[in-house]
């Protein structure tokens, strides 16, 4: 089945009153790639669409672990991501985090799909992180430094592959094996690929962090004045892939101030040891629309949580085909 059928037989699926489709992972990637997941999220900030009027995510206790409650509203559409996240799960071979997705129209608020959430997450997130790195990252850019060998990871390969034509992708890991698959997915793509250690971001035009790390991945002296540095590890506030030399060097660009000052930890500890000010934060809206300009002369960070409304555009893009 193509992808133009899959998403003609989507949009016809989409249901009324008690008759809501249900769109599988394979229907949502069959009718969203990444690249065009990445386009429906640049087109939302430059149509007027500002980050900040999202409401918060809700975090809250249950059972063994917590739900995850995630709404938004664009245009004609409104919806919600409910996610639980419980950490016990991988010990009975069940994912650690799952999710639904609940879209309606807003004028009713009628439920018209639901749809597997955790492949919306594989999507958004890529595809955000490849919006601000098209912005920030110089056009030449060549060599793309990537920590993290999981899903994310490969994810972020494939996007950052269609906004740069780099011909060095490094790969730095814990585990030589999951090194390996990483670099062996990235060589599937077309690009050069290999292995590496943390200080090749030394002459790095691309650093991408996609890991669960608490601490920094490396010396943030070392990143040159022309890199664009993208970190997605983590939304908690406790926890950071780069240092405060880093961010204290940077032109830092965020999904949301206020976001961002409640759940990235990147963020919150330059802010908190005084590397960091947080009236220097850059909303890439911002940057979308031309409103602040990038700093070519320094660091370019983007720190990313992953947002409501990413979760939305992306599914009105599984029920509105191109």
């Amino acid at each position: 089945m193509t992808a133009d059928t899959t998403s003609n037989q989507n949009q016809q699926n989409v249901g009324g009153p008690g008759s809501p489709a249900w769109y599988t992972s394979d229907q949502i990637l069959a009718g969203v790639s990444v690249d065009r997941a990445r386009t429906l999220l640049e087109n939302t900030l430059a149509s007027g669409f500002r980050p900040e009027d999202d409401p918060a995510r809700s975090n809250i206790p249950a059972g063994t672990g917590h739900l995850l409650l995630m709404p938004s509203v664009l245009g004609d559409w409104a919806g919600i991501k409910v996610a639980s996240v419980s950490p016990k799960n991988p010990e009975q071979g069940l994912p650690r985090i799952q999710a639904t997705y609940v879209l309606m129209d807003s004028e009713t608020l009628t439920v018209q799909a639901l749809m597997e959430g955790n492949v919306l997450t594989t999507l958004r997130t890529p595809a955000i992180s490849a919006v601000a790195a098209d912005y920030l990252a110089a056009p030449d850019a060549s060599k793309l430094v990537m920590f993290g060998t999981g899903p994310q990871a490969l994810s972020h390969i494939e996007a950052f592959s269609k906004i740069r034509s780099f011909t060095d992708v490094v790969v730095c890991g814990r585990t030589p094996e999951k090194v390996d698959a990483a670099v062996e997915h990235a060589r599937s793509l077309g690009l050069t690929a290999r292995s590496g250690e943390a200080t090749e971001v030394s002459d790095a035009d691309v650093v991408v962090c996609t890991t669960s790390a608490a601490e920094p991945l490396f010396d943030g002296a070392l990143v040159p004045d022309n890199a664009c540095v993208v970190a997605m590890g983590s939304h908690e506030p406790e926890f950071r892939e780069l240092d405060s030399t880093l961010m204290g060097r940077a032109q830092v660009v965020v999904e949301d101030r206020t976001t961002a000052m409640r759940e990235a930890g990147d963020v919150i500890q330059a802010v908190n040891d005084g590397s960091l000010a947080e009236d220097a934060l850059v909303d890439l809206v911002d940057i979308v629309t031309g409103a602040t300009k990038p700093d070519l002369d320094r660091p370019r960070v983007f720190k990313c949580v992953g947002m409501s409304w990413q979760d939305l555009a992306v599914a009105i893009g599984v029920v509105e085909p191109e």
